[in-house]
């Protein structure tokens, strides 16, 4: 295995003919990567010969920005039928073989055998891997968990750190947070992103209680925060509670989907369907993320609140949900933005989703079956589909 800061150093890589998705439809071009950047595209780049240290010629094949997960349990999620369900930590091949080079980590209902030490010590983990990776601080209960003992000073101090989240609400797992609680903390993460310029979001995990999206709601009405600031997640969970966010969305929140396997006649939407029903109804393109939830468990309770099921989401939804869309016609410039430019506007990650001059070179080159090479800030992690690098303590393939 090979990690990154064993890797021998490239100074330029030249992709050839490279169908290019930005997201939007660039056409035909040759890109230039060096210094993890990109560095120039362009119609038949001239000879570099020497400078060059690899070329690679793509042959036509479809060049996208690396997907941006915005909510995935890094250090593992589960643990709410007994210790024996706690989902171990999520490698860093589970991540780039899915096409992921951005991952936002969180913490989800056990915010007391997972910490916010543990969270930003496997953030900066995968960071040094080579991977972009931040992290929310928080997690299901009020008062947030915190690293610092305060959300607004997390924003401030910890670098990786970008808003609040996953707190919960219209959930029985929920700390069942009073509105006055629910608007302090969202004024704290506002204000942390005020100060230093990050995203200040705060990022809500939604479950299928009857309340919905109520709070939100009446924080806009009520206060003077700006709808950007609350990003609901799981709203396509329940089939209302879609059309709750959709009326969100045409606010200015911008809600995210999560690609979680749905059943036949279950009262959801997939993340594929919910994409589409979203981008058909006017709602303002810009405004929907699809996140993985991976590494999270994914239970199912009966009406005494006990699990009678446990699946464990994957980071792989996301390529499976972008493949789904183009293969029954949907066009890859209209979807692509949901997975990439969209939140990286969200989360104010300024060289991420997408593929332009001076920007990162967080790339995916597709195949038929999904993300065929995986390059993160110019160095190579997929190639042919099989992983060029793993995490350090990743069991090679045979």
């Amino acid at each position: 295995m090979t990690t990154p800061s064993e890797a021998p150093a490239q100074t330029l890589t030249l992709l050839r003919k490279a169908d290019t998705y930005a997201p939007e439809a660039l056409g035909l071009n040759d890109v230039l990567v060096g210094g993890g950047k990109v560095l120039w595209i362009g119609k038949n780049a001239s000879d570099l010969g020497a400078f060059l240290a690899e070329e690679v010629d793509l042959e036509g094949r479809r060049l996208i920005p690396g997907l941006i997960d915005c909510h995935a349990h890094v250090t593992g999620g589960g643990g709410e039928a007994g210790a024996h369900t706690r989902v171990p930590a999520v490698p860093l091949s589970r991540f780039t073989l899915g096409g992921v080079t951005t991952v936002v980590g969180v913490l989800g209902t056990d915010s007391t055998t997972r910490t916010m030490r543990d969270l930003v010590a496997t953030v900066n983990g995968l960071r040094n891997e080579g991977m972009g990776a931040w992290a929310w601080t928080g997690g299901y209960p009020v008062p947030p968990l915190t690293l610092t003992g305060s959300v607004r000073d997390d924003i401030a101090f910890v670098d990786c750190i970008l808003g609040v989240g996953e707190l919960a609400i219209s959930d029985h797992r929920s700390s069942q947070p009073t509105f006055d609680e629910f608007l302090r903390i969202a004024s704290d993460a506002y204000l942390g992103g005020l100060m230093t310029g990050k995203a200040g979001i705060l990022h809500l995990h939604v479950g299928d209680g009857p309340r919905g999206l109520s709070l939100i709601r009446e924080a806009l009405a009520t206060s003077e925060l700006p709808p950007r600031v609350f990003h609901p997640t799981h709203v396509n969970r329940r089939r209302a509670l879609f059309e709750e966010a959709l009326d969100l969305a045409r606010s200015g929140c911008t809600i995210d989907l999560t690609a979680f396997p749905v059943e036949a006649g279950e009262d959801a939407w997939s993340a594929a369907e919910g994409l589409r029903r979203y981008l058909a109804s006017g709602a303002p393109p810009e405004k929907v993320t699809i996140s993985s939830d991976g590494g999270g468990c994914l239970p199912h309770f009966d009406g005494e609140g006990r699990i009678t099921r446990m699946g464990v989401g994957s980071p792989g939804s996301l390529m499976e949900t972008l493949l789904e869309l183009t293969a029954s016609g949907e066009a890859l410039e209209k979807v692509l933005p949901a997975f990439t430019s969209n939140p990286a506007d969200l989360l104010r990650l300024s060289g991420k989703g997408r593929i332009h001059v001076g920007g990162d070179a967080d790339l995916v080159v597709l195949g038929p079956a999904g993300a065929v090479d995986v390059m993160m800030k110019g160095a190579w992690f997929v190639r042919s589909g099989a992983a060029l690098r793993r995490g350090m303590f990743e069991e090679p393939e045979p």
